[in-house]
């Protein structure tokens, strides 16, 4: 395949990467690296490489427009980033120990049952979040994870508390770990973590998580160029295509309902679900 041909192809899948990574979460690692190494014959690593500047590209222009407006925690964001990085490099560490097939299954199942909670579960409204009597977590309080969310439907401001604080540290260690050991992105398992666990509002924890994943890929990113393996050409058109995509992804999630965001992430798992569970059986599935 001509070379100019391979990154007009790479532009328009980085492009759409960084819809889907800004409106989820996620950053579009899961997607750029198959249509790289499967499409366009990119060796493995190379991949990785440049899908995490695609990484840092979705969160820059993401997390810009989502803290102008007041989406993101960056409390929250901050003491979640210390059990991610904590994770990810315990996963990288014990990634040759640990069966790849178990390792796979395993994670699929949980993924599976994330997706089926999220799509059943009704998106608590921000009135009701605001007005719920328990009493805030210590630890929540002394740190001043709460802030303070939009809600589009009745046009006010609420001020939202984080529930669970611990709980999502150790979900968010996990996140980390899989990050390590899978090669992919932790967005798709922080979003869950912080909606379901922590009560944060869903398009506050897709904001939260898009600040969170571009400092988990510089890191990573820095080591892939440490060791000659990112490639200039490919991740200039990679961070053409994704940072053009985050304009429309960061706007579709702002204008979306968080009920039809939840959905859409719902879906977004059960996908992952099953790529995993066919990876483990079948090794030449890439996510």
């Amino acid at each position: 395949m001509p070379a100019l041909e391979v990154l007009a192809l790479l532009a328009a899948a980085s492009f759409l990467a960084g819809v889907a990574g800004s409106f989820l979460g996620i950053g579009g690692g899961v997607f750029l690296i198959p249509f790289m190494t499967l499409v366009l014959g990119v060796p493995l690593h190379v991949a990785i490489a440049v899908s995490l500047v695609g990484v840092i590209a979705t969160s820059s222009g993401a997390a810009s427009v989502y803290v102008r407006d007041r989406l993101t925690n960056l409390r929250l964001g901050m003491f979640l980033e210390i059990a991610t990085t904590v994770g990810a490099l315990t996963g990288a560490f014990v990634a040759v120990y640990v069966d790849a097939r178990a390792l796979f299954v395993t994670f699929a199942i949980v993924v599976f049952y994330a997706a089926v909670h999220m799509a059943r579960t009704k998106e608590e409204t921000a009135k009701e979040r605001a007005y719920r009597t328990a009493p805030e977590p210590r630890v929540a309080r002394r740190l001043g994870l709460g802030s303070v969310y939009y809600d589009q439907e009745d046009g006010a401001v609420y001020r939202y508390r984080v529930d669970r604080p611990w709980a999502g540290f150790g979900v968010s260690a996990v996140a980390g770990a899989m990050s390590g050991l899978l090669g992919l992105g932790g967005g798709f398992v922080k979003v869950p973590a912080m909606n379901q666990l922590m009560r944060v509002p869903m398009k506050s924890a897709v904001a939260t998580s898009n600040f969170m994943i571009g400092v988990t890929a510089a890191a990573s990113a820095f080591v892939y160029y440490s060791r000659n393996l990112l490639d200039p050409a490919l991740a200039s058109m990679v961070v053409i295509g994704v940072f053009t995509g985050t304009h429309i992804g960061t706007r579709l999630m702002m204008r979306s309902r968080p009920q039809r965001v939840r959905l859409v992430f719902a879906g977004f798992l059960a996908v992952l679900a099953i790529l995993m569970g066919l990876r483990a059986f079948f090794p030449g599935v890439i996510l």
